[in-house]
């Protein structure tokens, strides 16, 4: 997978990324025999040149991306005061580092979950600033009023401020509950579920089906996880860039 062209090169030894940024700046650095720009990526088999010198890339570790299908009845973080299982519990081990939950699903919540070994990955992600849309599968209890999904969309006011979802579709009903797909822009606490509670009605069931580009796959069963493809993930990676 690709790597910041900076990053590439601080973790096969060659300096530090805020200098080798100022390398590229300068235009010393080139790759495949192209004077590199800031914001390049770069892979260990391209040919990298520090002022006419070839740099081996050996010992750089690509970061590696997991998605994971979240069952009911885990806690999204390491370990657990209670003795529950947690989402890590699973995981393989990376092949250098560790695993960085990208993003949070409640106890009850299932679904979609990233993982990375990218720290700054991680973080760019889960900034507010990144605008990443989450696209959730939800069944409330009760048959909700065209007023109630006006609201939504419009937006209510929670203890942390105000929240509206940018797409709500209604998905068919199940005997006294109503199914819909909701999407936001932003993964505060328990926010799904919280705003269905501002107006009146209770979530029965809450899976997360979407992160930015990534779809979960329809052949993962909960508990399982896979690698993210070299396609997905340069998706992924340049989602909020």
């Amino acid at each position: 997978m690709s790597e910041r062209l900076q990053k590439l090169l601080a973790n096969a030894g060659h300096g530090s990324r805020r200098q080798i940024e100022a390398w590229i700046a300068a235009g010393r650095v080139a790759v495949n025999g192209r004077i590199a720009q800031l914001g390049d990526r770069a892979e260990v088999a391209d040919q990298i040149c520090l002022d006419g010198v070839l740099l081996s890339t050996e010992g750089a570790v690509a970061s590696e991306i997991l998605i994971y299908n979240k069952p009911a009845g885990e806690v999204t973080t390491r370990s657990d005061p209670d003795g529950r299982p947690t989402v890590f519990d699973r995981l393989p081990r990376p092949s250098a580092g560790r695993w960085i939950v990208v993003g949070r699903l409640d106890f009850n919540t299932t679904g979609l979950l990233l993982f990375t070994t990218d720290g700054a990955l991680a973080n760019r992600l889960m900034h507010p600033s990144s605008q990443i849309e989450r696209e959730y599968l939800v069944r409330v209890a009760g048959i909700p009023v065209a007023a109630v999904i006006d609201q939504l969309q419009r937006g209510v006011e929670l203890e942390d401020g105000p929240a509206r979802f940018n797409r709500i579709e209604a998905g068919g009903r199940s005997g006294s509950h109503s199914w819909f797909r909701v999407v936001l822009h932003e993964g505060r606490n328990r926010e799904v579920r919280r705003m269905w509670s501002a107006v009146g009605y209770e979530v029965s069931r809450l899976s997360r089906v979407r992160f930015g580009p990534i779809v979960l796959p329809s052949g993962l069963k909960p508990g399982q996880w896979q690698h993210l493809g070299v396609t997905e993930a340069k998706l992924l990676s340049s989602s909020n860039e």
